[in-house]
């Protein structure tokens, strides 16, 4: 029988993955297994230049390197269970695929809000589909708008709507500023300025206590009792890990997978998680476990997952250095490394938060990530950080066997 690795997650982690299984020399059968009918596609754009209209479907679509042409694609069917003793995956029409390893790669879905009233006219961005529906009813004529969650995707979401013509925007968020989790206040304050002056409007430190409406929404109500009139609501409020079909396998999924610093999944050599879903140790960094959901780490943990199954002989230490975008408005947010270590010690390095900004983010002393607010210029800024990142040592040199 041919020897079988199994990926389950089609996105942009599970085709990583497939890719750098072959570049570390794996020779035996892949199957993918996605609950998308689509191939795999670039997220990030979702939120922007697809919710304007300015980007097709085929323009997002990755290009699988020659090495997986041979790959076995399971599109539109779901990994519902697993037996990780018996090394088998049972999808949602009952096929059940033996593997001799298993790839995890199913990332995450949008948190919804349990909160009373109508769930007509309530939309979250994370497929194609979902922002295909989100354009059409963001286009309609005297639309307002609603997004719940004032982080990157929802900042991003009221951006593209000003930019639609869309006149009412409101983003409501119990936090006092816009992306203060993973930015810190100063940043925070200068994105709120941002948008305001660009017509977007905010209802800060407040939540959401539910909706009016019959069979639509027609508003939202705000814990403090307000009501914010809306034909269309986002919910941007967090993502969910994929991992119910992983259940009683003796894994820790508190918060996605938990894996040692070689990605395995409680320490089976056969079982590896990649992607938004993964719960890692950074040699980088303290070394403790997190989630990091940043476009770069489903192709940085691929790697190291593949050479983790395949056998590498001589495993080094897991340093990503994470790095992400947004681009709202008319400016771009650039990160590289990690500001949420750092937000106790947040210096200017360049520019002036009421224009545009480089900030770095310091940890014990220590520089462990920069975010550059503005244009091409100060973003070109950042990267020439991204080399002083880099050439720090990681705090963290063990490698579990």
């Amino acid at each position: 029988m041919t020897a079988r690795i199994v990926v389950a997650g089609a996105s942009m982690a599970g085709l990583r993955a497939a890719e750098q299984l072959r570049a570390a020399g794996w020779r035996g059968a892949i199957t993918l297994v996605g609950d998308e009918p689509h191939p795999p596609y670039n997220r990030p754009p979702l939120s922007k230049e697809v919710l304007a209209g300015k980007a097709s479907f085929e323009s997002l679509a990755f290009r699988p390197r020659a090495s997986v042409s041979d790959v076995e694609w399971r599109l539109g069917r779901k990994a519902v269970a697993a037996a990780l003793d018996e090394r088998t995956v049972r999808l949602d029409d009952g096929t059940e695929l033996s593997y001799d390893g298993l790839v995890v790669a199913t990332g995450m879905r949008p948190r919804r809000l349990d909160c009373p009233g109508p769930a007509a006219g309530r939309h979250t961005v994370r497929t194609l589909d979902d922002a295909r529906g989100l354009r059409e009813a963001l286009t309609r004529p005297g639309a307002r708008v609603v997004v719940v969650g004032a982080g990157f995707i929802g900042c991003e979401v009221a951006a593209t709507a000003v930019g639609l013509g869309v006149a009412e925007v409101t983003v409501v968020d119990p936090l006092p500023l816009p992306m203060a989790g993973p930015l810190g206040e100063l940043l925070g304050r200068a994105m709120l300025e941002r948008h305001e002056a660009r017509g977007v409007r905010f209802a800060l430190g407040t939540g959401v206590a539910g909706f009016t409406g019959e069979e639509r929404v027609t508003g939202v109500e705000l814990s403090d009792g307000s009501v914010l009139a809306a034909d269309v609501v986002v919910e941007s409020v967090g993502s969910v890990a994929n991992t119910e079909w992983l259940d009683g396998n003796g894994l820790d999924l508190a918060d996605g997978v938990l894996t040692d610093a070689r990605l395995r999944a409680g320490g089976r050599p056969d079982v590896v998680a990649v992607g938004d879903v993964a719960r890692f140790p950074n040699a980088r960094y303290d070394g403790v476990p997190r989630r990091v959901e940043h476009w770069c780490i489903p192709t940085d943990t691929a790697k190291h997952a593949a050479k983790t199954l395949v056998g590498d002989a001589e495993p080094v230490p897991f340093a990503p250095l994470p790095s992400f975008w947004s681009d709202q408005h008319d400016f771009r947010l650039q990160s590289f490394g990690a500001p949420v270590l750092g937000k106790g010690d947040v210096r200017v390095l360049d520019g002036d938060p009421e224009g545009d900004v480089l900030v770095g983010y310091h940890h014990d002393g220590r520089l462990v990530g920069v975010v550059a607010l503005g244009g091409q210029a100060m973003t070109a800024s950042a990267a020439r950080y991204r080399a002083e990142l880099l050439k720090q040592p990681a705090l963290t040199e063990t490698v579990s066997g």
